[in-house]
């Protein structure tokens, strides 16, 4: 069964952002709960600006491909770990072995948040213009496709010191900023490679099935 409230969507988990020095971005969804129950996605631009979702079946990949924009989708098996400071990601051609660094200053400032008002949607729509100041290319709250509403209520952001990163079996270069912003939706993640603690809600129509 779906996890939601009314027609709210609500996914929890971790995001991982990472960018490298050939210009490959990746967005990688670790979620400890969702309507699919647990599961690891990953989103994919490469260099030339195409983007591919990485998704674990079909009903999954049909969901996010109705809310993100790609111009593919590959259904294959993901596996993802994240403990003792260290990150690890096999999706089929994309392979991460990452490891992750001290809280960052923004992390900090949401951990002191009472945890009910960082991931309420009146609370995230009312910063998000503050968030995009902040964070350039991020935002809190914003439109999805299919007229939907999305929001990303971040509870803590650990910095990611150093990556390897490798698609189809090539070095994608060293840990670099996530620039240009990626290209999925409404907002992209921040600058710095990172991992953010996060409650995603989508509200708006259901999936159409097919």
């Amino acid at each position: 069964m779906l996890w939601r409230r009314g027609q709210r969507w609500i996914f929890e988990g971790h995001i991982a952002g990472i960018g490298t020095g050939s210009g490959l971005r990746a967005v990688v969804g670790l979620w400890t709960r969702s309507p699919f129950g647990p599961f690891t996605d990953a989103m994919v631009q490469l260099p030339s600006g195409h983007r591919i979702l990485l998704a674990p079946s079909v009903e999954a990949g049909d969901f996010i491909g109705a809310v993100y924009n790609f111009d593919e989708t590959r259904i294959l098996p993901l596996a993802s770990a994240c403990e003792a400071g260290q990150l690890a990601v096999d999706a089929g051609p994309l392979r991460i072995r990452a490891r992750l660094g001290s809280r960052t200053r923004l992390g900090a400032v949401a951990r002191r948040l009472p945890r009910a008002l960082a991931v309420d949607p009146r609370w995230l729509r009312a910063v998000s213009p503050v968030a995009a100041l902040i964070v350039p290319g991020a935002r809190t709250a914003g439109t999805a496709k299919g007229g939907r509403r999305e929001y990303y209520g971040v509870t803590d952001l650990h910095r990611i010191d150093a990556a390897t990163v490798s698609w189809d079996g090539d070095d994608a270069g060293p840990l670099a900023a996530v620039r240009p912003a990626v290209g999925f939706g409404f907002s992209s993640v921040p600058p710095e490679s990172s991992l953010a603690r996060v409650r995603t809600t989508i509200e708006g129509a259901p999936l159409t099935r097919r």
